[in-house]
């Protein structure tokens, strides 16, 4: 599903649950998939794409999409606001960015883990493969010696 139609459906069910009188608290899930679309329309509007649109085409689709998320964040807002008021919109946009910045460090902490990992691996497997080729040389100077080759 694209970002937008993903979003949309996010953002629906938010109105309908503040409709219905639900807290915005017990909406954390269908906030958070709103975030997401919304950041993918974004991110997607600024990398490079290669596709068999034109470039008109691809910029007026990526301008399209993050004009939408912007105006689905912007209908947020105001839901926020009218159901909780202005400071938990702050609120609610400091602990995104504090989600981001744990995510963020989150993904870095696992590639570096990844990269000592294969570090590692060809360290270990350069000094067995050396141990193993010290040993075989060995062995043959050995049966050499004792006139077996």
């Amino acid at each position: 599903m694209d970002p937008i139609t993903a979003g949309m459906a996010a953002f629906s069910a938010i109105k309908a649950g503040v409709a219905a009188g639900k807290e915005i608290a017990s909406l954390g899930k269908e906030i958070g998939s709103l975030f997401d679309s919304i950041d993918q329309c974004k991110n997607a509007h600024n990398k490079k794409k290669n596709s068999s649109f034109s470039a008109n085409e691809e910029a007026l689709d990526s301008f399209v999409a993050k004009k939408k998320a912007e105006d689905m964040e912007n209908e947020l807002r105001a839901v926020v606001i009218h159901a909780r008021g202005y400071s938990a919109w702050q609120e609610l946009l400091k602990m995104r960015a504090e989600t981001r910045k744990q995510r963020k460090l989150a993904a870095e902490k696992a590639a570096k883990a990844r990269q000592k990992k294969i570090e590692n691996f060809i360290i270990y497997g350069s000094v067995t493969f050396i141990f193993l080729m010290t040993l075989g040389f060995a062995a043959v100077v050995l049966l050499a010696q004792q006139g077996k080759i």
